[in-house]
């Protein structure tokens, strides 16, 4: 099942090379072989390669027409729909870059990862055309708008377009001369001091993660992929848009997840595995409204689901999963954007407890490092640190931070800035992260970014964002501020306040107010104690405030 390649032996070291592919290849041989068979099935809208590659084509000669050139990037801002994967196809088809926002942005988070990228175009959905708008025009880069929208539509800054309007030009594809090594997308991650940096991932790096993933699944050509995750993370682009171009069959994506609309969706597509995250997984074992759920096997008379994919996933949720449910599960992997997977849980095979697979040795060699870069022995922690096996299988540097990738690659290592464990029998163990960034229902967050917005306010006179451990396997938010002489500021009114300038996933689940902050004798706020610290007798919790306010 692994990729056609020839070995070369150096030492103990071992190098892969062989066929590389870009993404347009991979649908081509999709419409050579399976033009009319069911492709994806996005929020209920179905859709063929061949009707896929018409309406995705017609969209990447509009984009040329309006100056987009090979190697621009294209920004989108819209939810899991089909318009996104029409979007995303055309981008790609253009020859361009594409740059999936979060559609949580607003204000500076919107504006910056706009303008760092240097979008040329933004296509965006109406329903967030207002957070769009007061940033589109402070964005030099943007020269052009296309709005999803069915009835007509503009803003004042920018030159616009409505999305069927691009659907009149000729379903003819650009002639682009793309190679494997080419940048397909950037997605942005949490940063760990500064702003979110752009990972430039190839077009080749698409298809490895899209292969590792299949292989621990062990995805057939009749397996359906199911997933709710948002088409502007990595995980979803692979698994469900790429993958059946990989492994045939077809893949679902859900708008986003619930509980009660799970296996209803499952009987709907007839879903054989799903790619979902930890705390969805957690929520299902959990579901409180199906108390009396029998043991032999899935509810709603569900009979396809095989494989339940969800990372990371505790040992007592990964048993309900097995005895509950009767699933097989995946529940084991680590990696980063930048890359991916370090270590997997192979096809039927056993992880330990609270570990996260075994080293990925087929396409990385994985080290524990200390702090001066030297090895540490089996069962001791240090940063986990990685280099490739294979030729475009990891990200190829930070978009416009030269100094960021070169940092993170010191003596030729990527550093991921996580602490592990790799013991005897070869299994990793993920410790801690090494910097101030936290990850919260899914998204890295950058505690730098949220502590800049939180400055904005006028009250608060220093701020330390910082994470405490939830209940649902990640983290909660927690801002622990000291306000300046004589302001007022509730905690209600600091979390409403956040409702307004935040993505709902970096809104605050504790606020606490003290008179000054834990500092080193360098004046940098000791964030660890703080961790350590945790709830105190003295923090606001939002979960028990009564407080309401509207998730957006």
């Amino acid at each position: 099942m692994l990729a056609k390649g020839k070995i070369l032996q150096m030492g103990t070291d071992v190098w892969r090379s062989g066929e590389q592919s870009t993404i347009p290849e991979l649908l081509m041989r999709r419409l050579d072989v399976d033009p009319d068979g069911p492709y994806l099935d996005v929020c209920g809208d179905t859709v063929t390669a061949a009707q896929l590659v018409d309406v995705s084509s017609r969209l990447a000669s509009s984009l040329r027409s309006m100056g987009v050139s090979q190697g621009d990037r294209v920004a989108t801002l819209i939810e899991n729909s089909i318009e996104a994967v029409y979007a995303w196809w055309g981008i790609i088809l253009a020859g361009a870059i594409a740059v999936p926002v979060n559609t949580a942005y607003k204000g500076e988070y919107l504006r910056h990862q706009l303008a760092d990228s240097g979008s040329k175009v933004v296509i965006v959905a109406a329903e967030f055309l207002d957070r769009l708008e007061p940033v589109a025009a402070t964005i030099e880069s943007v020269q052009h708008v296309v709005i999803i929208s069915d009835t007509p539509s503009t803003i004042s800054s920018t030159a616009t377009s409505l999305w069927s309007e691009l659907l009149t030009s000729e379903a003819i594809l650009p002639e682009i001369n793309t190679k494997p090594s080419d940048l397909g997308t950037f997605i942005y991650t949490g940063g760990t001091t500064g702003l979110s940096k752009g990972c430039m991932l190839s077009h080749n790096y698409h298809e490895a993660l899209t292969r590792q993933i299949g292989i621990c699944w062990e995805r057939m050509a009749e397996d359906v992929v199911w997933t709710p995750l948002p088409l502007f993370h990595f995980n979803a682009i692979t698994t469900a848009v790429i993958g059946p171009l990989v492994f045939g069959g077809r893949s679902a994506i859900y708008r986003r997840f619930s509980v009660s609309n799970f296996w209803p969706e499952m009987n709907r597509v007839g879903a054989t595995i799903t790619s979902t995250l930890g705390t969805m997984a957690y929520l299902l074992a959990h579901d409180v409204d199906r108390p009396e759920m029998p043991r032999s096997g899935a509810p709603e008379a569900n009979t396809t689901l095989r494989l339940l994919g969800a990372a990371p996933m505790p040992v007592e949720v990964d048993d309900i999963m097995k005895n509950r449910f009767g699933l097989t599960t995946f529940s084991a992997a680590y990696g980063v954007t930048e890359a991916s997977l370090i270590s997997w849980q192979p096809p039927g095979g056993y992880n330990k407890p609270n570990a996260a697979g075994v080293i990925n040795d087929e396409y990385f060699d994985v080290r524990i490092f200390d702090a001066e870069d030297n090895e540490v022995p089996r069962g001791d922690r240090g940063e986990i640190v990685i280099r490739p096996k294979r030729p475009e299988v990891m990200f190829a540097g930070y978009w416009g931070r030269p100094e960021v990738t070169v940092e993170t690659s010191r003596n030729w290592w990527y550093h991921t800035g996580d602490i592990g464990i790799v013991d005897e029998e070869n299994f990793l163990f993920f410790v801690d992260r090494k910097a101030d960034y936290l990850r919260r229902r899914g998204e890295n967050i950058a505690s730098f970014e949220v502590e800049s917005i939180i400055m904005g306010h006028g009250q608060i006179a220093d701020v330390a964002v910082h994470a405490v451990p939830s209940p649902l396997t990640e983290d909660d938010l927690k801002i622990t501020a000291t306000r300046v002489e004589g302001a007022t500021v509730s905690e209600e009114e600091l979390f409403l306040w956040c409702v307004e300038q935040l993505p709902y996933f970096a809104l605050p689940r504790y606020i606490e107010f003290r008179t000054d902050l834990p500092r080193s004798p360098v004046g940098r706020v000791l964030k660890r104690e703080l961790r350590a610290e945790g709830v105190t007798s003295a923090t606001w919790d939002l979960e028990q405030s009564g407080v309401v306010y509207e998730k957006r």
